[in-house]
């Protein structure tokens, strides 16, 4: 079974801390519930360096560097857009690992794509890469199974991926 977000990141924080990382978020859909989650658990500054809230298409492009060709090519809910907001936000905010969402939560489809259908995105300075789910559910329900997910990723990132500082 998988862990609740609040598990997941009270794991991610406490795994990060002991190996020295630091993380930063970029979202979307779930506007800043991940950040938050993070940060509501104890000790998370030692390892949050901050977050990107990019709603829109124009910060995606103007602060995390998405580049506006993909944006214009496949919309914003697509994986490559993901893995590009998550690096976006690890150069950004200084980070050893970027986190990011994108996708929708309804009422209706957005760029073609149905509702539920969401992308998390994670960044090493190794590489970047996403993750497809498609969640069911209302509006609320969808960003926090896409927050749980994402915190989820970031864990799974922690423990296996071979990152800077890592003991």
């Amino acid at each position: 079974m998988s862990p609740t977000a609040d598990e997941a990141a009270a794991s991610a924080v406490a795994l990060a801390i002991e190996r020295g990382v630091t993380v930063a978020t970029a979202e979307s859909l779930t506007a800043g519930m991940v950040a938050a989650t993070l940060a509501d658990t104890p000790g998370a500054s030692g390892m949050l360096q901050g977050g990107v809230v990019a709603y829109q298409n124009a910060v995606k492009a103007g602060i995390l560097g998405v580049s506006e060709e993909l944006l214009s090519a496949v919309g914003s809910v697509d994986a490559g857009v993901a893995a590009a907001m998550a690096d976006g936000a690890r150069r950004a905010c200084g980070a050893d690992v970027g986190v990011s969402t994108t996708g929708v939560a309804g009422p209706l489809p957005h760029d073609g794509k149905p509702v539920g259908t969401v992308f998390i995105g994670v960044a090493t300075q190794g590489g970047a890469a996403a993750h497809a789910y498609s969640f069911r559910g209302d509006r609320p329900s969808i960003r926090a199974q896409a927050t749980a997910a994402a915190l989820e990723r970031l864990l799974e990132c922690l423990v296996h991926a071979d990152l800077p500082h890592v003991k």
